[in-house]
């Protein structure tokens, strides 16, 4: 039997996954790590601690299986995306990494639109707007801001990236992890030259950049007895977050679409053909698969307008869900199952931290609009189901203009743990809402890649053909989607009319 390793490098901890050749999951184990904020915007971590937390999890898991390195013949790796790790020469780590959820580059996303020539040239050389969470401003204020650090710059890694240098001494990443550096060619699959020479980045600072299946280093016999893996074994270069969940979940094909539902919402596409959005409203990636891309809108507090509905309206059913040993989030789901679709006219804007797409503006806020003496609890919670809802059809909307097929929705995240969040999702997509067997995500998707790349399936759709399935559907009720059809234009007018009130009220 053979047995493949995912490994994801998250922003709370390392995860090692082990699966079989049928895809069954056969141990897993995770390490977490501290995060740092050392000044208001600011998200760094030590990128030792992912090395630590890694080869900690692969030795776990490999115990809890009761396995050796032997019986591992491929290693994948994933994990958080656009993260700045500058090197020197020999290898050494000159400073903390600068982290997706970075806050600080918003005058050098500026800077860099006005020096490439604007958001219409950007799109034509990457498919991509600048925006603070990606690599490529992270640079230009290391070199603004720290001169000293940038001075002794040699190598540019990725979060997971790192990971794989410490595994195999390989500088390397892959084409879906790379498309959010803002420095990738991502309808070439290639670094592009044009932003390189315009940011002035010396080109041989990144490092080789593979398809995601792709052999790109081995486990060396110096980190064999740390980790528990064989010397040799064949690591891929694996994915980004993302596209390895998609992976993961079967949404390699058009028509396919994923919608995670967790603190931040996703909405995932595949297409056959690379296609950027004119406004760059929707991030424009390259695949996990070779020769596919996938589109990408981010909502920015999915599930965690749920979460703040809990937290600060909430007391009730947490105290209750604490005496009957419930989950507070059913005994709110079931509160909101008393209101009828709509809520009676009551609408929610999810902008609780801002918002990305299809409204890139760190000022917009939340909001509820059409409040009556009608309103009770009910009302308040379904509202938010189906605001959120809504904001993940703006995503969808948006995929739609771009000639991307939508057929059927894959959900996963903690919102697809709800029926009943479930049974508004499709309503208000108006299309199927599917659940698969895979919930492991971006692990289970590296170890499949693993897999294509150790030869033990031929392609990324063969791996996926034999282990992921279709496990629950849910249609949408066709009066249902009638009455979110007709709301839903309602609720995509309330951004553009409070956009300058958010605003004012973000200076106080």
């Amino acid at each position: 039997m053979a047995y493949l390793l995912g490994l994801d490098v998250s922003t709370t901890g390392a995860k090692a996954l082990l699966i079989d050749e049928r895809g069954d999951v056969v141990a897993s184990a995770a390490t977490e790590y501290p995060l740092s904020t050392p000044r208001p915007l600011w998200s760094e971590q030590a990128p030792n601690d992912w090395w630590v937390g890694a080869y900690t999890s692969i030795q776990a898991a490999l115990n809890r299986a009761r396995l050796t390195g032997d019986d591992v013949c491929g290693v994948g790796l994933t994990g958080q995306m656009h993260g700045l790790v500058l090197m020197d020469k020999s290898g050494q780590v000159l400073r903390p990494a600068i982290l997706w959820n970075d806050q600080r580059t918003g005058p050098q996303c500026a800077e860099i639109t006005q020096e490439v020539g604007g958001l219409d040239k950007l799109l034509g050389l990457i498919g991509n707007a600048v925006l603070p969470g990606f690599t490529a401003p992270k640079i230009l204020w290391v070199r603004q801001n720290e001169p000293e650090v940038y001075a002794c710059a040699a190598h540019i890694l990725l979060p997971k990236d790192y990971v794989r240098y410490r595994l195999s001494g390989e500088y390397a990443t892959e084409v879906s992890d790379a498309s959010g550096t803002c420095l990738l060619d991502v309808a070439h699959r290639r670094w592009s030259d044009a932003m390189l020479k315009a940011l002035d980045i010396p080109a041989d600072w990144l490092p080789r950049c593979t398809e995601s299946p792709e052999v790109s280093g081995r486990v060396s016999a110096a980190v064999a007895d740390i980790t528990g893996l064989k010397a040799g074994t064949p690591i891929v270069g694996g994915g980004g977050d993302q596209a390895a969940q998609a992976v993961g979940s079967g949404v390699i094909k058009p028509g396919v679409i994923s919608v995670t539902s967790g603190t931040s919402g996703v909405v995932f596409a595949c297409s056959d053909k690379y296609a950027a959005e004119a406004q760059g409203r929707l991030h424009a990636f390259c695949h996990a698969v070779p020769g596919r891309w996938h589109l990408m809108g981010v909502m920015l507090s999915a599930g965690g307008s749920f979460r703040w509905l809990r937290d600060s309206l909430g007391d009730p059913e947490r105290s209750t869900a604490s005496l009957i040993g419930d989950d507070p989030y059913d005994l709110l789901t079931r509160e909101a199952a008393r209101a009828p679709v709509g809520s009676e006219g009551l609408l929610f804007l999810p902008y609780l931290t801002g918002e990305r797409t299809p409204y890139p503006d760190p000022e917009a806020r939340g909001a509820f609009v059409g409040l009556t003496v009608r309103h009770n609890k009910s009302h308040v919670v379904r509202s938010v189901l189906e605001g959120v809802s809504f904001g993940l059809r703006d995503s969808l909307e948006l995929i739609k203009g771009l000639d991307v097929p939508i057929e059927q929705v894959r959900a996963s995240g903690g919102g697809a743990r709800s029926s009943l969040w479930r049974q508004i999702q499709a309503d208000v997509f108006g299309t199927e809402l599917v659940l698969v067997n895979v919930t492991e995500g971006a692990a289970y998707g590296a170890a499949l890649l693993a897999g294509v790349g150790a030869g033990v399936f031929a392609s990324v759709d063969e791996a996926v053909a034999q282990t992921v399935r279709v496990t629950d559907r849910t249609l949408p009720v066709p009066e249902n989607a009638q009455r979110y059809q007709k709301l839903y234009p309602v609720y995509r007018s309330l951004y553009p009319a409070l956009q300058a009130t958010f605003h004012t009220l973000a200076e106080e």
